[in-house]
């Protein structure tokens, strides 16, 4: 990959609008501060999105959407009222989800029913603390409904010292 230093306006505002279109709008402000830094393919598409040492976002390259990284899943959970793009599982299961396990439909207690598979979302706690981002192998309603199978296939977790904050 090339890397850049510096923050490119166009590229700048082409994030942004993917993080609208796939977040809603106020999304690509919300998450990309002026301050990013990009990295791009040898085919100069954006690959990966950085804020100092911290990835942020990483765009997929077979459809172009954004997989999140813990730094930007915090501050789109700040953005968003909940329920919005998050699946809360029991707290039981949360230490193990921090550190990265998959959350299973058994274990979910709520989840967005406009979530749909295939969505990138946050796990959370009951009470709306961040755990994980991942991609949604179920739909909110099937989350649900399921008792069996994994309902998000967690990419990031924040960690288990995420409980000793608390």
């Amino acid at each position: 990959m090339v890397s850049t230093e510096y923050s490119n306006d166009s590229s700048l505002r082409r994030i942004r609008t993917i993080a609208d279109f796939q977040f809603g709008a106020g999304a690509g402000a919300a998450i990309f501060p002026d301050e990013c830094a990009f990295q791009f393919s040898t085919t100069g598409r954006i690959r990966q999105v950085r804020l100092g040492k911290e990835r942020l976002a990483t765009v997929r390259a077979q459809d172009g959407r954004l997989t999140l990284g813990i730094a930007a899943a915090e501050r789109l959970a700040a953005h968003l009222a909940s329920p919005a793009y998050r699946v809360a599982v029991q707290e039981d299961v949360a230490p193990f989800v921090a550190d990265g396990k998959n959350a299973m439909a058994k274990h979910v207690v709520a989840a967005d029913e406009g979530i749909r598979a295939g969505d990138e979302v946050l796990v959370v706690t009951g009470d709306d603390v961040l755990l994980a981002t991942g991609a949604a192998l179920l739909s909110g309603r099937e989350m649900l409904a399921f008792n069996y199978g994994v309902a998000v296939k967690v990419r990031q977790g924040r960690g288990s010292e995420c409980f000793q904050e608390r």
